[in-house]
């Protein structure tokens, strides 16, 4: 199978799983995963894809256009990708909240009943599970979403100096749902 063919493929094979790992990509393709490297990185550069850990999901604006799922899954507003928090669900299903508040939301709802949550980083924009981010609640800067508001660090000294200037409260993802949770 030329590159180009193999390409296509992949982008039906995402298109209809919405998320899928590199391994099994090389598997249903019969190519070695460096080779799926190598064939993601032109999908990825074009904003078509964008990569999990250990995968490749539908960007914010492809899962859209297939599910019409533009609205968030909590308060139906638009979700904005600086800000979209990601619920990957068992069946492959991906829900989309428009910020971290409604994200520890809908996280709280399915309680064990999803695969992986991923966030955007506040300050640097790069993807991260959400299980491994600081929550920054109730800051003085609007961002014009939901309130409390909830912003997303990946590092928790990133997070204490955006406070410096901010205010707000740092929490863990399990503070940061049980704070959820009592509100």
């Amino acid at each position: 199978m030329l590159p180009i063919e193999r390409i296509n493929r992949i982008k039906e094979i995402v298109t209809d799983e919405q998320t899928i790992k590199i391994s099994e990509l090389s598997k249903i393709l019969n190519v070695s995963e460096m080779t799926i490297h190598r064939d993601l990185k032109p999908l990825i550069a074009d904003g078509y894809l964008f990569k999990t850990f250990g995968g490749v999901s539908l960007t914010n604006d492809q899962s859209d256009k297939q599910n019409n799922a533009d609205q968030c899954v909590i308060c139906s507003r638009t979700v904005h990708s600086k800000l979209g928090y990601r619920i990957i669900l068992p069946n492959q299903k991906i829900e989309m909240a428009c910020c971290a508040h409604c994200g520890l939301l809908r996280e709280y709802q399915l309680n064990d009943e999803k695969t992986q949550s991923i966030c955007q980083d506040f300050l640097r924009q790069t993807t991260l599970s959400a299980k491994n981010a600081w929550f920054v609640f109730d800051t003085s800067l609007d961002i014009g979403c939901c309130q409390p508001q909830v912003l997303t660090f990946e590092k928790e000294d990133h997070a204490k100096n955006f406070i410096k200037g901010f205010n707000g409260s740092i929490k863990s993802f399990k503070e940061a749902l049980n704070l959820i949770q009592n509100q």
